[in-house]
């Protein structure tokens, strides 16, 4: 793995990526998912939290090495509680679990067998864990 810039590595990609910035300076964008991020929104989104997968709730990952994501998750959890004065919040976002479930409410009917990775060798919770719809709706085999 090197650390060289992306316009080392792949000028053509890094100067879309360049050309896209200008664009997106230069044009008042009407869809609100395609607002103008921050820099400092940009600088988070690809800081090295990104490396990191960590499914589940702080102190209570399903993997390892967690424990920076999780003060970054408590912090936003606290913000969020003050910002609209509730008791609970939870900031995390749609995942690949939601195509998983799609994928298999679309292919397979209640009690079909499916097989999947099982969680020690890599898989996900969708790929069969009881505490899942998966694991409660379909006959799983891990391999």
């Amino acid at each position: 793995m090197t650390n060289a810039p992306l316009s080392e590595l792949d000028p053509e990609i890094a100067a879309v990526l360049k050309d896209e910035l200008a664009r997106q300076r230069d044009t008042l964008e009407m869809i609100a998912s395609e607002n103008f991020a921050p820099r400092a929104i940009l600088e988070a989104q690809g800081s090295v939290l990104t490396n990191k997968y960590a499914e589940g709730y702080p102190g209570k990952r399903y993997y390892g090495g967690c424990e920076e994501v999780d003060v970054a998750v408590q912090i936003a959890i606290d913000r969020a509680k003050a910002l609209f004065g509730a008791e609970h919040a939870n900031v995390q976002p749609h995942s690949g679990a939601t195509a998983n479930a799609a994928v298999m409410h679309a292919l397979a009917r209640p009690g079909d067998k499916l097989m999947g990775l099982s969680l020690a060798h890599g898989g996900h919770l969708t790929h069969g864990m009881k505490i899942n719809f998966s694991g409660r709706l379909y006959d799983i085999v891990a391999y």
